[in-house]
């Protein structure tokens, strides 16, 4: 089986190829003798790699949250149309937030739409192949 990617996650692979799998359950020991070597950055960076090599989540994440800053600047504009019946708005300060937070919403829309399409163009390029033949017949 060819991976032909350059940053290849093996973590992630590995279930991928459809082996059996089984759970190993071990009691860890303290450490002997030295520290760690393995830093909360390095396996934050770690984490990060297997997340966006398997997974567009982030993406869709960013994508939802610009539709909720969007529908809250549609709320936030009708508050203040309603605040601005009652005289109870600041002069200016109504419309400068609602602008912000609808057109935030929109750019972050934007960018999960972009995504979405560049997420599907890594899938294509990474050329991962959609199935493992355990056998062959004859």
């Amino acid at each position: 089986m060819q991976y032909k990617e350059r940053n290849l996650f093996i973590r992630g692979v590995i279930p991928l190829l459809g082996f059996s799998t089984a759970k190993v359950y071990y009691k860890r020991t303290p450490r002997l003798a030295g520290k760690s070597k393995y830093p909360l950055k390095k396996m934050l960076a770690f984490a990060w790699n297997g997340i966006t090599s398997f997974s567009i989540i982030p993406v869709r994440f960013i994508l939802a949250l610009g539709i909720f800053t969007s529908s809250l600047g549609v709320v936030m504009f009708f508050y203040s149309i309603i605040t601005k019946w009652l005289g109870l708005t600041v002069h200016g300060w109504s419309s400068l937030m609602v602008s912000i937070w609808i057109l935030g919403g929109l750019q972050m829309i934007s960018l999960g739409i972009s995504g979405e399409y560049i997420g599907k163009i890594m899938t294509e390029v990474k050329q991962r192949p959609r199935y493992t033949i355990q056998s062959y017949l004859k």
